[in-house]
């Protein structure tokens, strides 16, 4: 009979903590990324490397983690990818795409200072959208055809 007191107030006390979002773990280190001579190579994760995809290679995340890279000198994001493993100098904590380089501004230095946190949430904050798609009214969104031609004047 104690024991299923004991276990209700444990799930009691286990249940009312409050579910964050957010990672508060945040890892600080030194960042780098691909050579482009790694591009079309296979990963770790038996993925394709491609160096416009948003990924990244860490020793210790499982693969498909989605981890938020913050660049400490500019302060900014982006989301990436766990699909490889590496780096495998100790100098660095994380090998980042050109993709994911070039939106944190550090393809001029070749790394960078980076704070590191796990996406708990799963949604990726930037995901581009056709500028067709922009400009329809939220009512018309249901009927998207799987193709969706350029407005006219942009063709070639």
């Amino acid at each position: 009979m104690r024991g299923h007191i004991a276990l209700t107030f444990l799930l009691a006390a286990a249940m009312s903590l409050p579910l964050q979002p957010q990672s508060t773990l945040t890892v600080k280190g030194k960042a780098s990324y691909y050579h482009d001579m790694f591009h079309g190579r296979r990963t770790a994760s038996g993925s394709r490397y491609h160096r416009d995809s948003l990924t990244c290679a860490h020793l210790k995340y499982p693969f498909g983690t989605l981890l938020r890279v913050r660049n400490v000198r500019n302060g900014k994001e982006v989301v990436v990818k766990v699909t490889d493993r590496g780096p495998y100098s100790s100098r660095y904590i994380i090998d980042l795409s050109r993709a994911a380089a070039r939106h944190l501004d550090i393809l001029n230095h070749g790394h960078a200072e980076v704070e590191l946190s796990v996406c708990l949430d799963g949604r990726v904050p930037f995901k581009p959208v056709p500028d067709t798609l922009r400009l329809m009214p939220i009512a018309m969104l249901d009927t998207i055809p799987d193709f969706v031609p350029p407005p006219l004047g942009l063709l070639p």
